[in-house]
């Protein structure tokens, strides 16, 4: 586990999501405004689910407020192949820095389970931000109808060792 601070001084920890997370997580992925509009077919009826939460490297960013805590964030990293193959920021929690915390610690994760680098098939709404974060774009997904009936970049973040 690991506590930062994010740019508005909210305390954030980045843990490891447990079963009882997958609900919240679902909610995230399918509340995302990014998946909106044309994009809403591809989130319709995702579901994360207690099974990916075990089987992959989930962590979540959990902010305490005057609420209580909340997560504000997730992502997944696969091991084989190499892929981010989640991340999602709460709306409300976006232009915080908390995706960038994200992508520090997942680059972490794969340093430790000694990857060089791991893909990312981006949401075209999101090419942008992985640029600003270091990934370099590497081609193009092509479009899996019907889930997904757009192309999609694909970016790589290279993992130097420390």
């Amino acid at each position: 586990m690991s506590s930062r601070t994010s740019p508005t001084s909210q305390p954030v920890t980045i843990r490891r999501a447990v079963a009882r997370d997958a609900k919240r997580l679902t909610r995230l992925v399918r509340g995302s405004s990014a998946y909106e509009g044309k994009y809403a077919g591809a989130v319709a009826g995702y579901r994360v689910g207690p099974d990916y939460i075990e089987a992959h490297r989930v962590f979540v960013a959990v902010g305490t407020d005057g609420h209580g805590s909340r997560v504000l964030g997730f992502y997944s990293l696969v091991l084989a192949p190499p892929e981010l193959d989640l991340l999602f920021v709460a709306d409300e929690a976006q232009g915080r820095g908390i995706g960038r915390l994200l992508v520090s610690h997942m680059q972490s994760e794969a340093r430790a389970a000694g990857l060089d680098r791991v893909e990312v098939v981006s949401h075209l709404p999101a090419a942008d931000f992985y640029h600003r974060v270091g990934a370099v774009r590497t081609g193009t997904s092509l479009a899996n109808p019907p889930a997904v009936p757009w192309d999609r970049p694909t970016f790589e973040f290279r993992i130097p060792p420390e």
